[in-house]
């Protein structure tokens, strides 16, 4: 009895112990498949990656760009979704404070025939009028349908969909702002390009001295002043001496008089253009000088120099073009920090720029300009991080993205 009862265990114990190992080997066997899936997959990408390493980081960079402005726009749906309110509860208030501002008591009417009850309810929408308007505009569906269905409807139909509040064509009101900030940032980053290396540069010969000490002072005083602070100050300058306009743009367009309007545009944007430029050439330029100090104390310079080779050369053709690493890398920040500027800029000096029409149409819960408007500005400067990498292995030949 004894003995058999022994048989009976060890013979449950090597059931199990066959079970676990065949669906050990099962998930092994299953591992490996994947693994080898995988390794078919990826086998182009590892020979295109083997044959251009520069180009399939270009690739690499493209699609993960892609990536972020797909998560972004998610994310953006998402946010609107929690604020308060919708587009339509906008058009509501609206119309509440309009029909208040006309049957106000200065205007020869009573205030209560202003009010919700009587014979003034068919001047407001009635909520079945509330839920047409959401289902017409989309927004009684959740936040991933109606950007899924705004997805559908670019990619497919090349469409950017209308303004919620204005009816005009998303595209067309992005194409009419959009091209007036990149302008504005394009100057802005030039000039700053250009004074901070000339700045750095030259100060790194003066380093100890009081016009060192005084260039440093001023750059880390003006980096550190606030820019709206900064933008209001100029802009009551401008009101009180009148040697300046107060806006940032002409009141006529380019097509009627192209010279006029070339030195009026000029006129009008030096303010602004001066506040980013005391903003972004402090830093700019403290970096390219400690740049060039570190480089100069280089072994390889002491190297040239016993050598023989002139202290023009040095500078410029050996110190000065490793300088440029930090700069390239740091270009896409800096661009992404003058679109982010000029948001405030254009709305205080009224610049029909596209930062401003997104800040109207966030105000305003227009979903699908909201939406475009991000789409674009990040797009500009995931390119520009894009385009600092690609010039950062083009300048510095020890780069290899392997």
């Amino acid at each position: 009895m004894t003995g058999s009862r022994k048989d009976n265990d060890r013979n449950l114990w090597n059931s199990k112990f066959n079970i676990f190992a065949l669906n050990g080997w099962g998930k092994m066997k299953a591992g490996n498949f994947f693994k080898n899936l995988a390794a078919t997959v990826s086998m182009p990408w590892k020979k295109f990656r083997a044959k251009s390493p520069l180009l399939s980081f270009i690739a690499g960079r493209v699609l993960t760009m892609l990536f972020l402005l797909f998560f972004l726009g998610f994310a953006l749906f998402g946010l609107m979704e929690l604020a308060p309110g919708d587009i339509v509860d906008q058009m509501m208030s609206q119309q509440l404070m309009t029909s208040v501002e006309g049957n106000s008591p200065k205007n020869g009417v009573g205030a209560s025939s202003g009010t919700l009850g009587g014979s003034g309810d068919e001047k407001f929408f009635s909520q079945t009028q509330m839920e047409s308007l959401r289902a017409e505009f989309g927004l009684d569906k959740p936040f991933y349908v109606q950007y899924f269905k705004w997805l559908k409807r670019v990619f497919v139909n090349h469409d950017l969909g209308t303004s919620l509040v204005s009816r005009a064509p998303v595209g067309f009101l992005i194409k009419s702002r959009l091209w007036n900030s990149v302008l504005l940032n394009l100057i802005s980053l030039v000039f700053i390009t250009g004074f901070s290396f000339a700045l750095g540069v030259f100060f790194s010969t003066k380093a100890g001295t009081r016009i060192d000490t005084a260039a440093t002072f001023f750059a880390l005083f003006f980096h550190a002043f606030p820019g709206i602070l900064l933008l209001i100050l100029l802009q009551l300058f401008a009101s009180v001496t009148g040697l300046f306009p107060v806006t940032a743009y002409p009141d006529f367009t380019f097509a009627e008089a192209p010279v006029r309007f070339t030195f009026s545009y000029a006129h009008h944007i030096f303010l602004p253009l001066l506040t980013s430029f005391l903003g972004g050439v402090g830093g700019t330029m403290r970096m390219i000088r400690a740049t060039m100090l570190d480089q100069m104390g280089m072994p390889y310079i002491f190297a040239l120099r016993a050598r023989g080779i002139s202290e023009k050369r040095v500078y410029f053709n050996h110190a000065f073009r490793n300088t440029l690493n930090p700069y390239i890398t740091g270009s896409a920040n800096l661009l992404a920090g003058l679109f982010g500027g000029s948001l405030v800029l254009e709305i205080i000096f009224a610049y029909p720029g596209i930062g401003r029409l997104m800040y109207e149409a966030v105000m305003q819960e227009d979903i699908n300009l909201v939406l475009a408007n991000t789409m674009f500005i990040s797009a500009l400067v995931l390119i520009g991080m894009v385009i600092s990498d690609i010039l950062l292995a083009i300048v510095d030949p020890r780069i290899r993205y392997k």
